[in-house]
């Protein structure tokens, strides 16, 4: 499902965002090859669930999470707390994430996001949509994740009940989840 999203909606999700919320400027990456290093960056999460399933991921390098948390605060940088920045970053991926979200097929629901910080050292599923911006203070990665087909069935597994007793096929749940995990 993934073939819906094409680089230009990441594109316009992010620009939105940034020129729109913040009047920050950031170029597309040229290469558009996502750099997986082993640095530390800020990493905001939104799970998707429902006709899409996924998540959308944002990673920010620290220097452009705290430029863009001064500028949503209206503070000079060196004002700025770290919870700040983590709440900056939830809120940076809830919007970029809400843009994206609208082309998705309907009806999708969006879970409240999350924020830390990580180290982006795994590459991405096959299956993803990324796009990295530069700018003078940092980078962001905009990564749009799809749930794999064993993912959500390990999910469905592991978080539906299992059917009554009286069920046409029984053991067919046990073996299931056995043959998942």
């Amino acid at each position: 499902m993934l073939s819906i999203l094409t680089p230009e909606t990441i594109h316009r999700a992010n620009s939105q965002f940034w020129e729109q919320m913040l009047g920050m400027s950031l170029a597309p990456d040229p290469t558009n090859q996502p750099q997986h290093s082993e640095s530390t960056s800020l990493m905001g999460v939104c799970e998707l669930n429902g006709a899409w399933v996924g998540s959308i991921q944002v990673w920010l390098s620290p220097g452009l999470a705290l430029a863009a948390t001064a500028a949503m605060l209206m503070q000079p940088p060196q004002a700025v707390q770290p919870d700040d920045i983590l709440d900056a970053v939830k809120e940076i991926a809830n919007m970029i994430a809400g843009t994206i979200k609208s082309a998705l097929p309907r009806p999708t629901t969006m879970a409240v996001p999350h924020a830390e910080l990580t180290r982006q050292s795994a590459p991405l599923p096959p299956d993803s949509l990324a796009v990295r911006f530069l700018h003078s203070s940092g980078e962001i990665l905009v990564c749009v994740v799809p749930a794999t087909t064993l993912a959500i069935l390990h999910e469905v597994t592991l978080h539906t009940p299992p059917p009554t007793s009286n069920s046409s096929l029984p053991g067919l749940w046990q073996s299931t989840a056995q043959a998942l995990a």
